[in-house]
């Protein structure tokens, strides 16, 4: 396989998303000190990540024959049941380096790399394809939680709950992207969770003040290009929401007390606003 294949079947522009999920699941759960541990958590989810995308473009060669024949798979670069096989063996050795932190966190390696299987399997006008994609990161962390410890605390609990919030209304818009309309605004609501706990946030601590704000301010933005609804505006919200999942990542590292972790978080941000400009994040 090609890199240049493999970069664009495996979207790694959102890859630093994933890395700040992690390193918040970890803060979240009292993670004092980060080695070489840390970097195992890092390849493990960062593998989930690259086969699910593998998967997801796998299941969806079909539809993207149709919508989207510039895809790696439609155009002839690489056949589907290679696809299949990279996908399933990334997310075998995703599970295999969890399991090296005990049976808590490979069970939770296990539960994740089912619900992204599910999620690619059946997202396809399925109401309930938000929800399962929310839990993808939700599971994220969990599992580095769990890597940490296993009585984990409410604020991962909470932090979870955030971001299973903000990735519903994510992913409804991002399953509308080829319609070039979004129809519904309603699921848009559960956005308004992470701004008001990062609102309270603030004033209980205001150096994450500045996070919140952010935060805010850039899913103010995203919001706008929908608003504005020109030609390329809803993919464009689209890459805009998935950059601010480090935004958020970031707010909650900063309520929880660690600015200086908070700031890789955000530049983890800034990472992928810049790799998007080279490797498609939708």
């Amino acid at each position: 396989m090609k890199l240049r294949t493999a970069l664009q079947l495996g979207r790694v522009s959102n890859l630093p998303t994933v890395w700040t999920n992690t390193l918040a699941g970890a803060v979240l759960a009292g993670a004092g000190g980060f080695g070489a541990e840390f970097a195992l958590m890092l390849l493990a989810f960062s593998l989930f990540y690259t086969g699910g995308m593998f998967l997801n473009d796998a299941f969806d060669a079909g539809f993207d024959a149709v919508q989207r024949p510039e895809r790696p798979i439609p155009s002839g670069e690489i056949g589907a049941r290679a696809v299949f096989a990279w996908g399933l063996g990334l997310m075998a050795g995703s599970i295999a380096l969890l399991a090296l932190f005990g049976i808590a966190p490979a069970l939770a390696g296990v539960t994740l790399a089912t619900a992204i299987i599910f999620y690619d399997w059946h997202h396809k006008k399925n109401l309930f394809g938000p929800v399962v994609m929310g839990l993808c990161r939700v599971l994220i962390y969990v599992g580095a939680g769990l890597c940490i410890t296993l009585a984990l605390p409410a604020g991962l609990w909470i932090g979870a709950a955030l971001m299973l919030c903000y990735l519903i209304g994510l992913t409804y818009i991002a399953k509308q992207e080829n319609l070039g309309r979004v129809e519904n605004l309603w699921p848009l609501v559960f956005l308004a969770a992470p701004v008001a706990y990062g609102a309270w946030l603030a004033m209980a601590l205001p150096a994450a003040g500045l996070f919140w704000l952010l935060f805010t301010g850039w899913m103010l933005v995203a919001l706008w290009f929908l608003r504005r609804r020109r030609k390329g505006d809803i993919p464009r919200a689209v890459v805009s929401l998935i950059a601010g999942i480090s935004l958020l990542d970031a707010l909650l590292i900063a309520g929880a007390g660690s600015l200086t972790l908070a700031g890789f978080a955000l530049a983890g941000f800034g990472v992928t606003l810049f790799f998007q400009r080279y490797i498609s994040g939708t």
